[in-house]
């Protein structure tokens, strides 16, 4: 039975939808004001993710829960070991490690693998619609603000293996609508979504700090700079 599990995570999400967009990294990146370093903190950042997503996604594949959604042509793994090599050169294995907000967030997706796996429905939903939804933009914007040329160090938002995003979306959606869930598990994998867009939020909000620390390197630079010059 269906109960339009796709408009109850929409709908259940949108705040913190909302509150995720207004962290100030979001924010300036929406703008077209991106730092470099930032920026390739945040693609090892999501390496480290989507690892855990891919592979707990892969082990659970053949749950009920799981299978109706289980897109391999929607992993990102690959394509951010690209990203990864282009800013951060041929060693970047050696070279990142996940943030602590970001370990926390691969923790919660290793615990809930093993206890809970229909769960994984709902980080699968927020991350891959969420990319699915505004890479294009995305991508487009982070070329401009860095001046990337082609698809350099921007792979992540290309699914080179989906012929129409528009129609892949609602073929997505469909397939969640799909998953035998009944109303108490519809509502734990919602608020499990909204842990998840947490969790992402507290990615984000480190990020900030590193910009705010770099903007302020930047303008004592600036400062000795002018001091020296009297």
């Amino acid at each position: 039975m269906s109960l339009n599990l796709a408009t109850k995570l929409r709908e259940g999400t949108t705040k913190s939808h909302s509150m995720a967009e207004n962290v100030m990294f979001v924010k300036s990146f929406l703008s077209g004001v991106i730092d470099r370093q930032a920026y390739r903190k945040l693609v090892a950042n999501l390496y480290f993710v989507y690892c855990a997503i891919e592979k707990e996604m892969m082990v659970n594949q053949e749950h009920p829960c799981i299978k109706p959604i289980y897109f391999t042509e929607l992993n990102r793994k690959e394509s951010l070991e690209h990203d990864l090599t282009f800013f951060y050169g041929s060693n970047w294995k050696q070279v990142i490690t996940p943030s602590t907000a970001t370990q926390i967030y691969i923790d919660r997706i290793y615990n809930i693998s093993k206890e809970q796996p229909e769960l994984l429905v709902a980080h699968a939903y927020t991350r891959y619609l969420g990319d699915l939804s505004g890479g294009q933009i995305l991508k487009k914007i982070a070329k401009n603000a860095m001046n990337l040329s082609s698809t350099e160090g921007t792979q992540f938002y290309d699914f080179n293996l989906i012929e129409d995003e528009k129609s892949f979306k609602y073929t997505y959606r469909n397939a969640l609508d799909s998953i035998p869930v009944n109303d108490m598990l519809m509502k734990d994998i919602i608020a499990e979504a909204n842990i998840a867009f947490s969790l992402n939020m507290k990615i984000f909000q480190e990020l900030d700090s590193n910009f705010i620390k770099i903007m302020v390197g930047l303008l004592r630079n600036v400062m000795s700079s002018f001091k020296n010059r009297k």
